[in-house]
């Protein structure tokens, strides 16, 4: 049985990949910060590793006994835009995590990064991974750390002959969710708190495709290359539009031009510099949504067996999930 270091362990993402992981037969070590939130792993026979993904020594140590490891521990946070713990986590954290499995000369190390490292494209001509890095122009210290990250899992691979396969997933939505990141939007469509629609859009993707997709990075995939992990290519429009119907609730029907959305995330600056608390958007995420961030997702079909689940039924596990959870009226 091969042991993985997965890091990440207790998030969205890594609830996922831990069930993955040892319904495949793998004997998983979950790393997750002191004082962390564990429901996403409650229940499950998985060794858990306390620690700061900063503290080199600490996962220097992690990584003891392990055969392969899974980077998926990041700080996904976009408000405020600009954050040096972002940075600490993504970046630093990236490293130490790097440094230890080259020393441990570990099979395989699978970095888990975002799509939004790669340039977007168009419906008819969507990014790819060969598309460079256009997230510099947000001013979004969760972009650039992401971008950061990535280039130094290919210098590992360059330099210290580094086995890693790097994944970027796009939007994930579905069950198990316990800290609220991505499914929020279904949250806040559900709860008719979206006044208005962006006129950009986004590739959105089933949570479990992208844990299915990652494990097998662990044995599929070419050393280092980049494999964004998606499906479906929606605007805005067209997205809240399903996700509302399939939650048998009202769309929202305005349209939000790009100077309003600029002019919103302008005065949430504003608010957020003169009073020192955070308004719910930024500039930077306004200038996000104004973007179509479509991608193209056949490379990791072709190479790592990516799953094509139906949206929709990512929403409606995700909306069955709240509603155990009692989130929902």
């Amino acid at each position: 049985m091969k042991t993985v270091l997965l890091t990440g362990a207790n998030g969205f993402l890594g609830g996922h990949l831990c069930r993955e992981l040892l319904t495949r037969g793998y004997a998983v070590r979950a790393f997750v910060r002191p004082g962390s939130d564990l429901r996403a792993l409650a229940g499950l026979p998985v060794d858990i590793w306390t620690g700061d993904i900063r503290d080199s020594a600490s996962v220097r140590a992690s990584v003891y006994g392990c055969d392969q490891i899974i980077h998926a521990g990041a700080l996904a946070q976009v408000n405020p835009a600009r954050s040096p713990m972002v940075v600490e986590v993504n970046v630093y954290g990236t490293a130490a995590v790097l440094a230890a499995a080259v020393q441990a000369r570990v099979e395989r190390l699978v970095f888990v990064g975002t799509a939004n490292v790669f340039g977007f494209g168009s419906k008819k001509h969507p990014g790819d991974e060969l598309f460079p890095y256009m997230g510099s122009r947000y001013g979004l210290d969760y972009m650039d750390s992401k971008r950061a990250a990535t280039d130094l899992v290919l210098q590992a691979v360059r330099q210290d002959g580094l086995p890693a396969v790097l994944v970027h997933p796009t939007f994930m939505l579905g069950p198990l969710d316990y800290k609220i990141t991505s499914n929020a939007l279904l949250l806040a469509l559900y709860n008719r708190q979206v006044a208005g629609i962006p006129m950009g859009g986004k590739n959105y993707v089933h949570v479990a495709d992208v844990a299915t997709a990652t494990v097998n990075a662990l044995t599929m995939g070419r050393i280092g290359h980049s494999y964004i992990l998606g499906n479906e290519n929606l605007s805005y429009r067209e997205a809240f539009t399903l996700f509302a119907e399939w939650m048998q609730v009202q769309p929202p029907r305005l349209p939000v031009l790009p100077p309003m959305a600029s002019a919103i995330g302008r005065l949430s600056d504003w608010k957020h510099r003169f009073t020192g608390q955070l308004a719910r958007l930024n500039s930077a995420m306004t200038a996000v949504a104004n973007d179509g961030h479509y991608f193209n997702v056949s490379k990791a079909r072709n190479e790592l067996n990516l799953p094509t689940t139906a949206l929709r039924n990512a929403v409606e596990q995700a909306l069955d999930w709240f509603r155990c959870q009692q989130l929902l009226d």
